[in-house]
């Protein structure tokens, strides 16, 4: 602070003593032109020395203000260089720190993010794996399955079709004993002979 408090005082001064200077030049008991013209340029020498202070104090402080907006928007890049050597340029330092700890937060996520990425990026193969396998072993069952159905059908088809010529057999059957039982009881005595013979 010691810095910006000299770099106001100073010129200050200097302005001070060249009033006093000018006044002396002038002598307290003559007031004449010499005296206004005196006072005419200590007047734009105060305006000009104003403008002097006003612009060195602003410049910096806008210089500040606009690499802050700028940071605040994102620009992790931003960074301010003062030429002076008091608070405003250590304000600045500390400004460009902050900007280098953010930035290397920000890269920092962005490795995190990265590794993240790719940690689930790894997990979520193992898992497509894992459902592939089980895909696999689900299509296999079902082919499996499929033919054991094919074969079931196969053999119930079958089953039916034993069954209709078990029925079909047991009704020639039937018929075939009522035939003999009607043919029996009207046998003619060569068939008994024929029957003895067998």
């Amino acid at each position: 602070m010691a810095r910006l408090t000299y770099k106001i005082a100073i010129p200050i001064i200097l302005v001070g003593i060249f009033a006093i200077v000018a006044l002396i030049a002038v002598g307290g008991e003559q007031i004449g032109v010499g005296f206004y013209i005196v006072v005419l340029l200590l007047a734009i020498y105060i305006f000009f020395f104003g403008l002097m202070i006003g612009q060195n104090l602003s410049s910096p402080i806008k210089k500040l203000l606009s690499k802050a907006t700028e940071l605040s928007r994102g620009n992790l890049s931003s960074r301010v260089y003062l030429e002076t050597k008091d608070e405003l340029a250590d304000l600045a330092k500390v400004f460009n720190d902050i900007a280098d700890e953010l930035n290397a937060s920000r890269e920092q996520g962005a490795n995190t993010e990265k590794e993240v990425g790719i940690k689930v990026q790894a997990r979520t193969k193992e898992l497509e794996e894992t459902i592939n396998a089980l895909e696999q072993k689900v299509e296999n069952r079902t082919i499996e399955l499929k033919r054991l159905i094919d074969e079931s059908e196969s053999l119930q088809s079958s089953v039916k079709n034993k069954e209709a010529e078990t029925v079909q057999l047991r009704k020639e059957l039937d018929d075939f004993k009522q035939k003999i039982t009607k043919y029996g009881k009207s046998k003619p005595k060569n068939i008994n002979n024929v029957e003895e013979n067998i």
